[in-house]
């Protein structure tokens, strides 16, 4: 299979993902999740990711399809990679072992399909809020603690965001 080939085997349907992880879980893997747009990747994003895979056996990305990155009035410009290009990119990522879509505003759909032992986010969320209208509250961690799995929150490298990144490359 050539390399390129087995970057897209990493891209997959929630159902195609659901098959794979029951096979790592047979195997008593631990599957870490996370999610978001990553639109630019940065230093910020391959290290959060780098310390989100060092959770467990197998890190899942969900990403957020175009539509869903419009939806969330991030700017007209945005995303700026398309949701092929984005997966693409993550795929590339040795410490990253599936990605999947989600067209929704948030993962809930994804995160009750398949699961996950861990779910992560970065520590701009609280793993401890309950309120689920509060900013810090991880989507899924009510689902993920019912099954008996955890959540984290991991520290976010300062000065990184794509943000930043498009105001600096605008000069603003």
């Amino acid at each position: 299979m050539s390399r390129l080939s087995n970057l897209e085997n990493k891209i997959l349907s929630i159902d195609a993902a659901k098959r794979r992880i029951a096979i790592w879980k047979l195997k008593n893997e631990k599957i870490v999740f996370t999610n978001g747009c990553f639109d630019i990747l940065h230093k910020g994003h391959v290290t959060y990711l780098a310390k989100a895979a060092d959770l467990g056996d197998r890190l899942v990305v969900a990403i957020n399809t175009d539509f869903s990155v419009k939806q969330q009035g991030k700017g007209d410009n945005r995303p700026i990679n398309p949701e092929d290009a984005r997966a693409l990119v993550l795929a590339a990522l040795g410490f990253v072992d599936l990605v999947v879509f989600f067209e929704e505003q948030t993962p809930l759909n994804v995160i009750q399909a398949l699961l996950p032992e861990i779910l992560v986010k970065g520590a701009d969320y609280d793993p401890q809020e309950t309120d689920k209208l509060s900013k810090k509250y991880i989507v899924g961690s009510d689902i993920v603690r019912e099954n008996g799995g955890e959540v984290c929150a991991i520290d976010l490298v300062e000065g990184f965001s794509t943000t930043s990144i498009l105001n600096k490359s605008q000069n603003k």
